[in-house]
């Protein structure tokens, strides 16, 4: 019998801003090149409709999570990203997903790899894509998962219940270093910019610095062919300053534009993934920024001066809405140090089920 025959078990849940399928590592082939081929065809890549899988024809729909239980005594469950491409049969696990990260805590309930625990329950998660750790917490009154709520987070209607993520030993997750260049300034092509990575590998730089104001729509955005031409050409060269090689395949790292903020938040961003642009902004890509903006002579260390000094919570704007952030770093140390970061964000099981790959 193969997988085109039975099937695979999976769910699909919605994490964050993204949606994606969830698989128990032992429900897939053990071999790498295998595993990719039938994610490939469950997710009916490559096409740019996925007109025959389960990919919503964008890359915040054509994600997977992997999870399986922990040899890590300190780690309940360890959860590998794989960033499937639309048009092009790429799977990538050199970046991690703090979106889909929000389903994987209940998912590992659903699925019996961790007990409940009362009316809440805290999941040890390892992100093996960066082997770094964090915790997500979430109601599960009477043992059961809760995903009915009152939070909401933009770029998802409705409301939903709480996941509360919380980051450790996230700096260098896909570079080694939370300062990837060793300085807290570069210059690209021209431009300023700090490239951080902490938990997502990020090359920041003012909106102006591009001739935009950092308010533009992401139809203004995603029109511009020349802007997305040149964002290719910039984040490529400052990968190669970050030691990550060539990355023209690769969905790192991300660029994010700042500016000042426009609708009540602290910053205005765009951001691209890697080259479109996104229509709001990555979990840990929003916490990567605002940890490099909180360093004294990065880029955009300047909007930072107005910040509220009595809370570490950042409200993030983008180009659907906001995205609240907590962060604290310490910069009086060489190199700076993370001392602590994370979010709140909602997840919901949409279906569960067997998915069969297209042939």
């Amino acid at each position: 019998m193969t997988y085109d025959e039975t099937g695979v078990r999976a769910t699909m849940l919605r994490g964050g801003t993204s949606r994606g399928l969830f698989l128990e590592a032992g429900d897939l082939p053990a071999d790498p090149a295998e595993r990719d081929d039938l994610l490939l065809r469950l997710m009916g890549t490559p096409d740019p409709r996925q007109i025959d899988g389960l990919g919503g024809a964008t890359t915040l729909t054509s994600k997977v999570a992997v999870v399986s239980p922990s040899d890590d005594p300190d780690v309940d469950v360890d959860y590998l990203f794989l960033q499937l491409g639309v048009d092009e049969a790429t799977v990538s696990d050199r970046q991690n997903c703090g979106n889909i990260l929000a389903g994987v805590g209940p998912f590992a309930v659903e699925r019996g790899l961790v007990p409940a625990g009362g009316d809440e329950t805290s999941v040890r998660i390892r992100m093996v894509n960066s082997d770094s750790v964090a915790v997500a917490t979430f109601p599960t009154p009477g043992g059961r998962v809760e995903y009915r709520g009152d939070v909401a987070i933009a770029g998802v209607p409705g409301t939903a219940a709480p996941v509360v993520l919380a980051f450790t030993d996230t700096e260098g997750s896909a570079t080694g270093a939370l300062l990837p260049t060793g300085n807290v300034r570069d210059t690209v092509e021209g431009i300023e910019v700090t490239c951080v990575d902490n938990g997502m590998p990020v090359v920041l730089a003012t909106a102006e610095s591009f001739g935009l104001t950092g308010h533009e729509s992401h139809e203004q955005l995603a029109a511009d062919a020349a802007l997305l031409d040149r964002i290719d050409a910039f984040r490529r060269k400052a990968a190669q300053l970050m030691g990550m090689g060539d990355v023209s395949r690769a969905s790192v790292p991300k660029t994010v534009l700042v500016a000042p903020a426009a609708d009540g938040g602290q910053v205005s961003t765009r951001s691209f993934i890697p080259v479109q642009p996104h229509t709001s902004i990555g979990v840990l890509g929003a916490v990567s920024v605002v940890t490099g903006m909180l360093l004294p002579g990065a880029v955009g260390h300047e909007l930072t001066a107005g910040w509220p000094r009595d809370t570490s919570q950042v409200d993030v704007e983008h180009p659907t809405g906001h995205l609240l952030v907590d962060v604290v770093v310490d910069g009086s140390v060489t190199p700076p140090r993370v001392v602590r970061s994370g979010v709140v964000r909602t997840a919901r099981k949409l279906f569960d089920g067997t998915a069969y790959p297209r042939a």
